[in-house]
């Protein structure tokens, strides 16, 4: 028996092998443009379950190469390239309205916080206002209480400053004529 096995039979088992490979390739390549999703070497590679290799050969790199032609054409002609498939696209669209959605309920709720947030600093700020307003006018009275005492101790004490200078006056005057009877009587 022939360990090595018939060299003829195994030549058609790698061939057959290497036409499956290749027509797997070309089959996950027309998916991926068809789903819309993004054709690179890799992408049809991993999505044909081959090495990446195998996508670079000739006969299959020119349809790799055509095909990421006809995404860039129609992204050029569509403005944006179909990058994923419909379902996929429908998701982020629907993610990207809530998203809006969202920001818009957050502007909305920090507006509420803000207008809140001064109408309570502005109910602080009137009832200190009030506290302030009745703690000057406390001291406003208490100032003008001490202005009318001081007023009445300084027409009370100008009295007596009249009236001591009177004094000093008629003391001043008696004490000249005692001093004249006194040089007139020497």
């Amino acid at each position: 028996m022939n360990r090595s096995g018939n060299p003829a039979t195994l030549a058609q088992a790698r061939r057959r092998n290497s036409l499956d490979k290749r027509q797997r390739t070309l089959n996950a390549l027309a998916d991926l443009e068809h789903d819309g999703t993004k054709i690179t070497f890799t992408a049809v590679a991993r999505a044909a379950g081959v090495s990446t290799w195998l996508t670079y050969t000739p006969g299959i790199r020119e349809h790799v190469e055509a095909a990421q032609r006809r995404q860039h054409a129609a992204a050029g002609q569509h403005g944006a390239p179909h990058t994923a498939p419909a379902a996929l696209r429908i998701e982020l669209d629907l993610a990207r309205q809530e998203t809006r959605q969202l920001r818009a309920d957050r502007d909305r709720l920090n507006t509420a916080v803000r207008h809140q947030l001064g109408q309570q600093l502005d109910n602080l700020a009137a009832a200190d206002l009030a506290a302030r307003v009745d703690e000057l006018t406390q001291s406003g009275q208490q100032l003008a209480d001490q202005l009318r005492q001081a007023t009445a101790e300084n027409t009370a004490l100008r009295e007596r400053l009249v009236a001591a200078e009177a004094d000093l006056t008629a003391a001043r005057t008696s004490l000249r004529r005692m001093i004249r009877a006194e040089n007139t009587a020497r």
